[in-house]
């Protein structure tokens, strides 16, 4: 989903929500994003999910929880989930992961601050295609489904084919 929803925005308040995503991205609040980041985000993520599954707080997820919670998100019996079923998100986790490693500028493995908000800026510059320094929901949902596609572009390619890298998105 759209964090800014279908507002138009202009590129501070883009900005400003960049700066919002890094301090709750940033998970050990040492002002940089890395490995320990990502580590600590799927963690947080996992005992959410638990708690979730565990309706009777018991501190356990029985076998009918976890039945349960599968049916109401597949929307009952004989249909898959929204991810066909796989269970893997359909490899976002990997287009995060992607987009941190072209906003790392000096490649140390961990982006800063001042490098995802570059890259921040660099993306709205991409997406804004009127160039008048606001983003409508129009021009942002037709930078992502360009994303999308190369990414997609890039799966297609071989191992060790080199391709130019996109803007990252948000």
């Amino acid at each position: 989903p759209d964090p800014m929803g279908d507002k138009t925005v202009s590129k501070a308040e883009a900005q400003a929500k960049a700066v919002d995503m890094f301090v709750k991205m940033d998970a050990n609040k040492d002002g940089k994003l890395d490995t320990a980041d990502r580590t600590a985000h799927k963690a947080q993520m996992q005992g959410q999910m638990f708690d979730k599954l565990d309706t009777n707080k018991d501190g356990a997820v029985s076998r009918g929880e976890f039945t349960a919670a599968r049916e109401q998100r597949q929307g009952g019996e004989g249909r898959k989930g929204r991810h066909g079923g796989r269970g893997d998100h359909g490899g976002k986790g990997k287009a995060g992961g992607m987009m941190l490693k072209m906003a790392d500028a000096n490649k140390d493995g961990a982006v800063s601050r001042d490098e995802f908000l570059t890259a921040h800026a660099k993306m709205f510059d991409s997406a804004d295609a009127n160039k008048d320094g606001q983003l409508t929901a129009a021009e942002r949902q037709a930078h992502h489904g360009k994303m999308r596609e190369h990414m997609g572009k890039r799966g297609q390619r071989g191992p060790g084919a080199a391709a130019p890298a996109p803007a990252p998105t948000n």
